[in-house]
């Protein structure tokens, strides 16, 4: 959902760096607040700071009722504002190291909508009158009727030059479409527990009063939920896209699995007939666009990362961003005794074993979080704490310890130990233009230099490798005797007999981000530091592809919603040219594609661009296997309609729309012929008829 296009951003707020100072790490100054560096470093908060942050006991507590609604109307922020306290603030006791993810009053959350709206507007969507089975009586009764009158019935269903005009829908079969849901659907709260000596242990905190407070993940707003998942069911998508939090799940304690609250809500999503695609994310909420709530990584990762600050990735700069941990680490044993690839592979093992007997027909897809936001790339513009503005090139990030030693080992096997100290050196910073730095720029930049393709290859291939890592061992897990199954494929064997070919009920996938920003460019600047080695000279995407195609994993991207002409010339943007490119590399691979819009758009040009990615006339045409929509929330339900209409036309093939185009038409014919009659009644669908005396 890390897409960019020049629009006003209001992620701003949410700390996601420290510098290096000695053994320590130093706060970032400025407009970042001091609470939100120590949420985001792990430096020890007091109580009392924590009292005048807003954040108490008794707020936490009271925003949350037995069943999990919420009734002060929001939960978390990424604003710029950090008065009153940080969202979802994570908080440490005097005594251990305990984060906290609660609510805060007075803050908007992506979904508030009052559950008395939501009702109305479900019992609104089921009177509708879209054309159904039905109504092909209806249409015949209407037909039967003016032609006894003499009318002609080819010019009844004619249609005018205009509707003729081609709508893009759906292919022969229906385009399955999947919603998020918000970010905050499962949250942690804190409750009271009678047992003597809970503090200090992992998942519980001291509270001011001495009280000791468990924690536990809830469904929030079950209402609301289960209204929202019944309007989706009525719209016809296929299913929700849900993020599995890592920081809460595991917030107990390592290898301490919670997944109450997804049980819950996973039952719930099967009671409407949805399908689920779990997203296993295994990074922070907070600092990215479109980010409503801040959840923070397991309390005892910032613990480990106390004892070691270069398990975060860290830039030229010394800051280190707390988002994700730095793949550089990814086999050193520095979470207590586990490697962090070790630490994925058993959340993902616990999540397959507690829901094993949803595996396949329920939960029918995998997405594995490789990095900020879920995406496979480096946090190179991390605009959440001000470090980055569209459209800045962003930088390398590739200078803690564990990077570092990796290139060291890389520039030494090639004979050249003066290239591994380091980064390039003339990269620029975070917001620098192409043309402003010696590494990108067009002409002549040293991005083209026989020690730019060595750093470029070693830092892509470090991020291809570090997926092809976690996704082996996911693919491991989902293999395992045991586990549930498809048949993919039946074969005569030699002897006369049937060979069957099986592979895991549920797929694995992957997102990358839709970096378009300095596309146009010769260099694409923005997409080197996040990862993607892909410039004018070559095509960056194909090796993702050849890995994923080895894992038999699929692939979601975003900004399937953008045009080049939305975006300012500066940035040399070119979100279409970007797909294009991604499609073609994915066919080559025969590697499958769900498109994701970047930004919640709800406007006539992004649809029709959304249908033309799809299942356009373009040479991609019907190279997207699914669409996945962001996000379910208040901003869906005020744009419900033409979300709804949205979406029947990519779920609907086109005979329906042919069919409904012509109902509708005959609709219009009838009540212009007897309008201002009032002696005939125009049929309804149930056999009854309907007033048509309009005078």
């Amino acid at each position: 959902m890390d897409s960019f296009h020049g629009a006003s951003r209001g992620c701003g707020g949410y700390t996601s760096g420290m510098r290096v100072s000695g053994s320590r790490p130093r706060l970032l100054a400025g407009r970042v607040s001091r609470a939100r560096c120590r949420i985001a470093t792990g430096v020890r908060a007091s109580l009392e700071e924590r009292e005048n942050t807003g954040n108490s006991a008794s707020t936490s507590t009271s925003m949350v009722d037995g069943d999990g609604s919420n009734h002060d109307g929001g939960r978390g922020d990424v604003g710029g504002a950090a008065e009153g306290g940080s969202a979802g603030q994570s908080r440490r006791s005097s005594s251990q190291s305990t984060y906290v993810s609660t609510p805060r009053k007075g803050v908007r959350s992506g979904f508030i909508k009052p559950d008395s709206e939501l009702k109305g507007l479900l019992e609104r969507i089921s009177d509708g009158n879209d054309y159904g089975e039905d109504d092909d009586q209806v249409m015949r009764a209407m037909i039967n009727r003016l032609v006894e009158e003499g009318h002609n019935e080819f010019d009844l269903l004619s249609v005018s030059t205009e509707e003729k005009k081609p709508l893009l829908t759906a292919p022969v079969r229906g385009f399955p479409v999947y919603v998020m849901l918000p970010l905050d659907t499962v949250w942690l709260v804190e409750s009271p527990v009678a047992e003597e000596g809970a503090s200090g242990v992992p998942g519980h905190t001291s509270m001011p009063n001495g009280t000791n407070h468990h924690l536990k993940s809830v469904l929030m707003r079950e209402n609301g939920i289960d209204v929202g998942l019944e309007m989706l069911r009525a719209s016809g998508v296929e299913g929700v896209m849900v993020d599995v939090w890592w920081g809460i799940a595991e917030h107990q304690g390592p290898k301490k699995y919670d997944f109450a609250a997804y049980r819950k809500l996973f039952e719930k999503i099967m009671s409407k007939g949805l399908k689920v695609q779990a997203v296993m994310s295994f990074h922070a909420a907070g600092g990215n666009v479109g980010d409503t709530c801040t959840i923070p990584l397991p309390a005892w990762v910032y613990d480990a990362a106390e004892l070691d600050p270069d398990i975060f990735y860290t830039d030229a700069g010394g800051y280190r961003n707390p988002e994700y941990i730095s793949l550089g680490c990814d086999e050193v044993p520095c979470l207590f005794g586990r490697t962090p690839v070790e630490a994925y592979t058993d959340f993902i093992t616990a999540f397959v074993d507690e829901f094993y007997d949803l595996m396949g027909h329920n939960i029918t897809e995998i997405t594995v979080g490789l990095g900020p936001a879920g995406e496979l790339r480096y946090p190179s513009y991390p605009e959440g704490d001000g470090r980055w503005r569209f459209p800045g090139v962003g930088q390398f990030q590739c200078f803690d310890k564990y990077m570092l030693k990796s290139l060291q080992d890389a520039a030494k096997a090639i004979g050249r130990p003066e290239w591994g100290h380091g980064g390039p050196h003339d990269a620029g910073h975070y917001n620098s233009r192409e043309w402003e730095t010696g590494f990108f720029r067009n002409d002549g930049g040293s991005y083209l230099s026989e020690y730019g393709k060595f750093f470029l290859n070693w830092y892509s291939n470090e991020l291809i490798q570090h997926a092809d890592r976690i996704l082996g061992h996911a693919r491991e897990v989902l293999s395992q005797p045991g586990r549930p199954r498809d048949i993919t494929n039946v074969q005569e064997a030699s002897d006369g007999g049937s060979l069957y070919v099986f592979e895991p009920a549920a797929k694995l996938s992957i997102k990358l981000a839709g970096v378009h920003w300095w596309f146009k460019s010769r260099a694409h600047a923005a997409e080197l530091t996040a990862g993607y080695y892909n410039t004018r000279e070559r095509d960056g995407y194909i090796p993702i592809m050849k890995m994923l195609a080895e894992n038999d994993v699929g692939v979601s991207f975003t900004c399937v919603e953008m045009r080049d002409c939305e975006h300012p010339r500066e940035g040399l943007c070119s979100p279409e040219g970007l797909l294009s490119q991604v499609l073609a590399a994915a066919a080559r691979y025969n590697v499958s594609v769900a498109g994701e819009n970047a930004l919640q758009r709800y406007d006539g040009n992004a649809f029709d661009k959304i249908a033309e990615s799809t299942f356009g006339q373009s040479a991609m045409a019907g190279r997207m296997d699914r669409l996945t929509f962001l996000r379910m929330g208040d901003m869906m339900v005020d744009n419900w309609d033409a979300f709804a209409a949205f979406i029947k036309r990519l779920s609907q093939p086109p005979d329906h729309w042919k069919q409904q185009r012509r109902f509708s038409h005959l609709q219009y014919n009838y009540y212009m012929i007897h309008r201002g009659r009032g002696q005939r009644q125009m049929p309804s669908r149930t056999g009854s008829e309907t007033s048509n005396d309009h005078s």
